[in-house]
């Protein structure tokens, strides 16, 4: 896309304005070097002042002594003439030799004298009156050019800094750096298209003028950390043929009061200068928090900012073509007027990107890293749910830095679901050595987990099993979500319950005895229960009710309280519901595993003996008591190793899976054992 001729010209001033710094800098060297030997000339001339000694006698006796050394006559415009030289003798204050003047009044007989006398003698005309002129005012130029440097130009420099606080610190994006565009942008289709629309007001207005449209003044991206509002910002710094500024919440506020509101005052003054043009603000929560909330103090000055900013954006004096655009990840916490339609008309929510954004996003940050052929991004893409897009750059970097570490050429798709795992759980440590008990009781409490997962219809497919440490947990079963839901049935929650449970169930089964091990399972199965009792209405003796009210606040932007407004009755309603769900999930988990022990025994052997085993393979064990070759699983004796789940419902189509709010992931691992 080619460069409007007012963005040429921006790219042109900043261009030169960057070579004027070093050549000033430069000047500055030059003056105070010629200063210096200016100053050197003037006082070297003034410690080798010449000596006036008479005609006669004195200066005839040391020519005809022969005492003179060199000499020259010298004429003056005004007339005068004077002979000027050295002498023979040395100064014995500065050992050397003594210079003398002596005034005369003819030069033709001298001359002829001083030759007769073995002394050669010059004619020297010359003007002292401008070398008077340039020896004084040479070094009173100099200074004057020195000051100007060191005190006029830091004054200006100081305007924007120490003597202008009030100045807006909003930066110019240059088009020449900036090379983002929307292909640059993945996952965020909707906000993409939204800003989009903006973009081509900007260069074609009329379109949306001729039926009484008007541009929107403000544009708030609203979306959690890493999601890419500030990256799609960028890019639409990189579309728009518009002038495009930026600065951050935080550079309003300082300590000086009333320094906010004026940076906001003279930045829309500089917008209106370039209008049409984008101002993006990041972090905008830092100066448009609510006002008069009673909570956590008053701060005028950052009030007084926000007013600044309301007035700006929509008050008597605002003008067209100042486009803003914020980013937050806090709107819960901005004030009601700075979200009203004729500010932030629009809203965008950019949201974590789902399986066919996550791919997209791949595809993207992998274009410098260089892959192996065959590797499958949608199945990578299928283990990250809840990833934003910079996890998912953290994790193709981190697969990179994988792959160089045990000396690849290429970036296999092992190396990226390590990074995944490593990403999720933190790196495999091998360094933390069980004993032969410990190990063993994770293998049983690992092939507990897995069976639940194996076995239960309304379970995700099983991904692997693994028992070898990584971050807190001392093994962890993975897996695989089939798809997006963005809502959770009954069914599939219960099923959750039972699988957090199969851990725990299997060292009892074993071992006659339970560890510390399952203290995240019961934590996340304890957390679900009651969200199912108390939000979701989906106790039978409760009936569809919710219970209890969060108290959040904006300064602390969480779950401080929660108000208990039911009985004690109801409370203990709850209670026994909450305990029932627990109880019952964890016997069904314990007949489950009674039914197939021998296949529990077997799956712990075997982790055991290889320490990971991949879903296809724990499947294969339970259908048929073995790992099938490859010939076999080709014939079709079981799910092929690249899609595992088809054992589970083959009709359904493979996409991913969301978890719903207030739910962990089905990939969290125990601190202690590790879990679902």
């Amino acid at each position: 896309m080619a460069d409007s001729p007012e963005n040429e010209q921006l790219d042109t001033e900043q261009a030169q304005a960057g070579q004027k710094v070093p050549l000033r800098g430069l000047a500055v060297w030059v003056l105070l070097l010629a200063l210096f030997i200016t100053m050197y000339q003037i006082f070297s001339q003034n410690q080798e002042k010449d000596e006036k000694i008479p005609l006669s006698p004195t200066f005839v006796n040391y020519v005809e002594r022969g005492e003179v050394r060199s000499c020259e006559i010298v004429v003056e415009v005004s007339g005068v003439q004077y002979i000027r030289g050295e002498l023979a003798q040395t100064d014995p204050r500065t050992g050397r030799p003594r210079r003398f003047r002596t005034y005369i009044v003819a030069t033709g007989d001298i001359q002829e004298w001083l030759k007769a006398n073995g002394v050669q003698a010059e004619v020297v005309y010359q003007n002292p009156y401008i070398w008077q002129i340039l020896t004084g005012a040479i070094p009173f130029l100099l200074i004057l050019g020195l000051l100007y440097f060191l005190f006029v130009r830091q004054m200006r420099i100081a305007g924007r800094g120490a003597m202008s606080f009030g100045k807006s610190r909003a930066k110019l994006l240059n088009r020449a750096r900036n090379k983002l565009t929307f292909k640059d942008v993945a996952g965020v289709e909707e906000a993409k298209e939204e800003v989009q629309e903006i973009v081509e007001f900007l260069k074609d207005p009329k379109r949306y003028q001729k039926l009484g449209g008007r541009i929107p003044k403000g544009v708030l991206l609203v979306g959690a950390p890493g999601t890419g509002k500030t990256l799609l910002a960028k890019a639409i710094a990189g579309e728009a043929q518009v002038p495009f500024f930026s600065i951050s919440g935080s550079d309003f506020v300082e300590m000086f009061v009333g320094v906010g509101a004026s940076r906001v005052r003279d930045m829309f003054e500089q917008g209106k200068k370039s209008a049409p043009c984008i101002i993006f603000i990041d972090e905008i929560d830092a100066v448009g928090r609510s006002r008069f909330t009673g909570i956590g103090g008053g701060h005028d000055e950052r009030e007084q900012t926000l007013n600044a900013l309301l007035v700006e954006m929509d008050g008597f004096d605002t003008q067209e073509g100042v486009i803003i655009i914020a980013a937050t990840n806090r709107p819960d916490v901005l004030d009601n007027a700075l979200l009203r339609p004729g500010r932030f008309d629009r809203q965008i929510i950019v949201d974590l990107p789902g399986l066919e954004g996550r791919e997209a996003i791949l595809k993207i940050h992998v274009r410098k890293v260089k892959l192996a052929k065959g590797v499958d991004l949608r199945r990578v893409a299928r283990g990250t749910p809840g990833f934003s897009g910079a996890d998912l750059a953290n994790l193709v970097n981190e697969s990179a830095l994988i792959a160089a570490r045990r000396g690849a050429d290429e970036v296999s798709l092992h190396d990226l679901e390590e990074a995944r795992d490593k990403v999720r759980w933190g790196r495999e440590r091998r360094s933390r050595i069980l004993d032969d008990k410990e190990k063993k009781i994770t293998a049983y409490h690992e092939a507990g987990h897995a069976i639940m997962m194996a076995v239960q219809e309304d379970s995700e497919p099983l991904h692997k099993v693994t028992i070898i440490p990584r971050g807190a947990a001392l093994g962890s079963t993975m897996q695989l979500p089939e798809k997006d839901r963005y809502t959770e049935s009954l069914n599939k929650l219960l099923a959750m319950l039972v699988t957090f449970m199969g851990g725990r169930c299997a060292e009892e089964l074993i071992f006659g005895d339970v560890t510390t091990g399952a203290q995240n399972d019961l934590k996340q199965a304890t957390g679900i229960a009651r969200m199912m009792v108390c939000e979701w209405g989906m106790s039978p003796l409760l009936g569809p009710q919710s219970f209890g009210n969060r108290e959040e606040h904006f300064f602390l932007g969480r779950e401080v309280a929660r108000s208990n407004d039911y009985s004690e009755e109801t409370a203990r309603k709850i209670d026994q519901e909450v305990s029932r769900l627990l109880n019952e999930s964890y016997e069904k988990a314990m007949g489950i595993l009674k039914t197939h022990r021998d296949k529990l025994e077997m799956i712990a052997d075997l982790l055991l003996e290889r320490e990971t085993l991949e879903g296809h393979e724990v499947e294969e064990l339970i259908r048929h008591g073995r790992i099938l070759s490859e010939v076999e699983r080709s014939e079709g004796g079981d799910a092929s190793p690249e899609a595992p789940e088809a054992a589970h419902d083959p009709e359904k189509k493979q996409t991913d899976e969301r978890s719903v709010p207030g739910l962990v992931p089905p990939f969290s691992p125990a601190p202690g054992h590790g879990a679902a």
